[in-house]
């Protein structure tokens, strides 16, 4: 019964918050969409091993062969490096995401990548290879077939290539060995933490969380949020369902004006807070043609025998440049005024990016100009 009544609690707190939160913006989501706790987290492994079965692309440095060595004599096979003769292997580098929570007997995906002089690993089956994170220790055993999803041939005078050929990927190919200990619970408190940095945010999702859970939250930075769950919630089982709740709590995160710019695509992403004092832009554009022809010059009728066939250069210059129209944006326009403005102008996304440098330059444009 008390676990019903306070699922209506929270239920009705929920609502009360959506109605009365001030809204600064347009866009509502949850808070797991822009937080995440403090603990839960991707780790890397990594390792080395044996790429076989290879049709003549293999590596030919001696590592190679002794890293085959070392697996035969493993397997009882008495073998020396003279011996091996083979260039159907390669050696590559072993390297994977484990995810957070994930148990023993779960699987992953794995890329493998040539670390030697191998052509090409299509076709090659990856030999038993360990996979250890940062504490030397092995969490997963990787093996199997490479998949390339490309193709590299060639001839003698010409060859055809489509994405890399020495890097490949396992699917499901790692076989979890040992789970990675994840440590949510910290002094009787857990911490959120903001994909993006913002003091507002902070204090906000500090605001709407002791709204549910009285004098629980508290705002420590603008990237995190400590909360101390309510006694009933400290148990390892209950800490879940109290993280649960807090997740879906509605949230209207707020955000730094930013314009960002990438001059190698000609993108031009610009934030709704972005705003302008008043300025005069003029846009106008300047075409230069130069033409180049060479002539022969003949000798007229009466010239000394002494005269000859003379090139002559001609060179043709042509200017057009287009009347520029001055106008006025005034001050604290939306982004949605200043493109509209702009694009009277008729200017392309190039003139676009000019015309935003030179406003920041100006010290018109407030909010954060990130050139890519």
């Amino acid at each position: 019964m008390f676990r019903y009544l306070l699922s209506i609690i929270v239920l009705i707190s929920t609502c009360f918050i959506s109605s009365f939160t001030p809204i600064h913006g347009n866009i509502t989501t949850r808070i797991k969409d822009i937080a995440y706790v403090q603990g839960v987290r991707d780790n890397f492994l990594f390792g080395y091993g044996l790429v076989i079965g290879l049709q003549g692309s293999g590596d030919k440095i001696d590592f190679t062969k002794n890293l085959a060595k070392n697996i035969f004599e493993k397997l009882g096979v008495v073998i020396t490096v003279a011996d091996f003769d083979s260039k159907n292997i390669a050696s590559v580098l072993v390297t994977a995401n484990i995810r957070p929570f994930a148990k023993p007997g779960d699987k992953m995906d794995i890329l493998v990548s040539s670390i030697g002089d191998a052509k090409s690993l299509e076709g090659g089956v990856l030999v038993h290879t360990t996979l250890q994170g940062v504490d030397n220790e092995v969490y997963a055993v990787a093996q199997g077939p490479l998949s390339i999803g490309g193709y590299n041939v060639g001839g003698k005078a010409a060859d055809s290539r489509k994405n890399i050929a020495t890097t490949g990927n396992i699917p499901q190919g790692a076989l979890i060995e040992k789970e990675i200990p994840v440590h949510i619970f910290h002094e009787n408190s857990i911490t959120l933490s903001l994909h993006d940095s913002d003091f507002t945010t902070s204090l906000r999702l500090m605001e709407i969380i002791n709204a549910i859970f009285p004098d629980s939250a508290q705002a420590v930075s603008a990237a995190e949020v400590r909360i101390t769950p309510p006694q009933e919630f400290r148990t390892m089982d209950r800490v879940t369902q109290f993280i649960s709740r807090i997740g879906e709590l509605p949230i209207t995160p707020d955000a730094i004006a930013r314009v960002v710019i990438n001059e190698r695509t000609g993108t031009i992403v610009a934030g709704e807070n972005v705003r302008i004092s008043t300025v005069a832009v003029a846009h106008g554009s300047l075409t230069i043609t130069i033409s180049e022809k060479t002539e022969a010059s003949q000798p007229g009728s009466f010239a000394p025998t002494s005269a000859t066939t003379k090139e002559l250069d001609r060179t043709t210059i042509d200017i057009e440049e287009e009347e520029a129209k001055l106008h006025i944006i005034p001050d604290g326009v939306s982004i949605s005024e200043i493109a509209r403005a702009l694009n009277v102008l008729g200017v392309t996304p190039r003139d676009l990016m000019a015309i935003f440098q030179a406003i920041h330059k100006a010290g018109a444009l407030h909010a954060d100009l990130i050139i890519m």
